[in-house]
């Protein structure tokens, strides 16, 4: 167990920081204790020393599993210029650099290796971490790995059975938010039921949040123009389709408004360009669909407004709380229209698997391939719980038995009507909190079972500013 003096000197002298924040401690003491740990710290909360400080520690590499190709970037780079020694392996590095990074696992000389949880699950790299020194193992947004969080991500469900195929090496999970339902489902997921949680809540009170009703989309659209242009900084305005996001674009540029555009259409190039100047301060404005955002590390974003209302109230924290990370004040203003939940309902309803998929999916690992498509990729998870599949060491599906009969895909597509329910109930939730006069904190505390802000009004949100008035009728 490292002493608390090697971790002071590790932050002071290579880190140069004076002091672990609330819950970074606790953390740090648990993988260095040999446990799974569960972190839940909000955005800006410094989770990477998390595992740093650990990697910096502990014996073998540190595997870091991230969806987020620009953040490893950043943070391999930050920690090569302080001596820590870091490869990244993804579709954006050169062969070369790849390659460099692959010899510096097989030897030992890399502390921290990130890579993409598709890099992880290529049969190619199971074998090289097979025959590498892994000491820890760590899973970055951990959410994505749950069907019951809001950007459940598919690749991220082979992460369990890689940690069962390299002999459960510890592993640390990482996320801003997790209700009681995702904390169970990563434990499950993870195959690690001790799990150890450590929470240090979801209250940020420089965020004001607040909710504008309207009445049309034009009202909405001059409501957002009006708030870009009386906050002063950078912000994000977020749109639920990509329609309306190019809307967006289109009525801020005619305004004269310096802006950029991010969804997943435009193509790579695209993007990588409008996010760069929006980090740089070349544009001030970033219009977008749920695309952008998770990994952002630009501190001072001082606004994001929602043009339409997201599918859960998870999603929401999660976007809006990329406003603020410097801890100074920041807007987080939802323009609410009733009509707008109509395009969340529309698509829940295409994202789950049915019995005609699950047997495609089955058809196809039984004839050695493996469909790529998110929803295939759901099914072929569904199937090997429900015994009809394996992994094998290298992660590949297999053929685990006799073949499932229509009414046992029927019973495994029943499981994701149950999700169904659940992601109508989160978004009537997110419905809810729109509509309320309750103080907003106090609501999203409520949600995330957070009680340890110990709060009833924040003060500076909408509600709790200018308390809804109730009509009497007298």
């Amino acid at each position: 167990m490292a002493t608390h003096h090697q971790i002071r000197n590790l932050l002071r002298d290579v880190f140069g920081v004076e002091r672990l924040r609330a819950g970074q401690r606790q953390v740090i003491d648990s993988v260095l204790a040999g446990h799974d740990t569960l972190a839940i710290m909000p955005t800006g909360s410094g989770k990477s020393l998390c595992y740093q400080i650990p990697a910096s520690i502990l014996k073998g590499s540190t595997v870091v599993v991230s969806p987020l190709i620009s953040l490893m970037k950043d943070q391999a780079e930050k920690l090569d210029d302080i001596g820590i020694e870091a490869g990244q392996l993804n579709s954006k590095v050169p062969a070369d650099e790849q390659q460099e990074a692959l010899q510096g696992l097989r030897n030992n000389e890399d502390r921290i290796v990130f890579c993409t949880p598709e890099r992880l699950a290529t049969p190619e790299f199971m074998s090289l971490l097979h025959k590498a020194d892994i000491g820890l193992v760590v899973v970055d947004e951990a959410h994505c790995i749950s069907r019951w969080g809001h950007d459940f991500r598919p690749a991220y469900l082979d992460i369990g059975a890689a940690l069962d195929a390299l002999g459960r090496p510890p592993v640390l999970a990482l996320t801003a938010t997790a209700t009681d339902e995702v904390v169970d489902d990563i434990r499950r997921q993870l195959g690690a039921p001790d799990m150890r949680v450590v929470n240090t809540g979801i209250y940020r009170p420089n965020l004001h949040l607040a909710v504008r009703q309207v009445t049309n989309a034009d009202e909405r659209a001059a409501e957002a123009l009006r708030l870009v242009r009386e906050t002063l900084g950078s912000g994000i305005v977020y749109a639920t389709t990509v329609k309306a996001a190019q809307d967006m674009l289109a009525a801020l540029e005619e305004a004269g408004e310096s802006v950029a555009l991010y969804h997943g259409k435009l193509n790579a190039a695209e993007r990588h360009q409008n996010q760069e100047m929006f980090m740089s301060g070349a544009r001030r404005v970033m219009v977008a669909t749920n695309a952008f955002g998770m990994g952002i590390d630009k501190p001072d974003i001082r606004f994001v407004i929602h043009l339409q209302v997201p599918a859960s109230l998870e999603a929401y924290y999660q976007e809006a709380g990329r406003a603020g990370r410097d801890r100074e004040a920041a807007g987080c203003t939802l323009l609410y229209f009733h009509e707008d939940k109509r395009v969340q309902q529309f698509f829940l309803a295409r994202s789950y698997p049915d019995a005609a998929l699950l047997r495609a999916a089955y058809d196809a690992a039984a004839g050695g391939e493996r469909p790529g498509d998110k929803r295939s990729q759901v099914a072929l998870k569904l199937l090997k719980e429900g015994g009809w599949l394996k992994q094998d060491r290298k992660l590949q599906y297999r053929v685990a038995g006799g073949a499932p009969r229509p009414i046992d895909l029927e019973r495994l597509a029943e499981r994701y009507r149950e999700k169904q329910e659940h992601d109508r109930e989160a978004l009537a939730q997110m419905v809810s909190y729109a509509q309320s006069g309750f103080c907003r904190w106090k609501l999203l505390l409520d949600y995330f079972s957070d009680e340890g802000a110990g709060i009833e009004r924040c003060g500076t949100c909408d509600n709790c500013r200018s308390p809804p008035t109730i009509d009497t009728g007298g």
